[in-house]
């Protein structure tokens, strides 16, 4: 695989892509409650959560997540929106979310909250894709 053909640019948007995507998804007018609730975590235990290491984290994996399907990506010819999104789906739903649901069924975690959790995956794959695929 020639690494070349990887924009860093679009790897670090597509990224930050998924802070923008999870600040929605996860904020009171989606689904912050309902994920809350399903965890069990209490307003005070999120005020106690190291924030600065788990979005510090979460960037670094979301790097390493963008820069994986920009790989994936750089070999066809005519990366394009279409299949940008494409293999964002075939990745957040076929592996992903999969695999997240492999998790919650042994740890017997809820539906409700593994359509949250691969929801939001999915989605941020999908708009990871199609950055990567427009933005060679």
């Amino acid at each position: 695989m020639d690494m070349s053909k990887i924009n860093l640019l679009a790897v670090f948007v597509a990224a930050l892509s998924s802070f923008v995507i999870g600040a929605v998804w996860y904020s009171p007018i989606l689904f912050a409650k309902a994920w809350m609730r399903e965890n069990g975590f209490s307003e005070e235990d999120m005020k106690n959560a190291n924030m600065g290491k788990i979005f510090g984290l979460s960037f670094l994996l979301a790097l390493v997540m963008a820069f994986n399907l920009a790989a994936f990506l750089a070999e066809p010819a005519e990366p394009n929106l279409a299949w940008g999104m494409t293999a964002g789906a075939l990745a957040g739903i076929g592996w992903v979310a999969a695999a997240i649901g492999i998790i919650y069924l042994f740890e017997r975690r809820s539906l409700k909250l593994f359509l949250i959790n691969a929801g939001y995956q999915a989605v941020t794959f999908i708009v990871m894709g199609g950055i990567l695929g427009v933005w060679k």
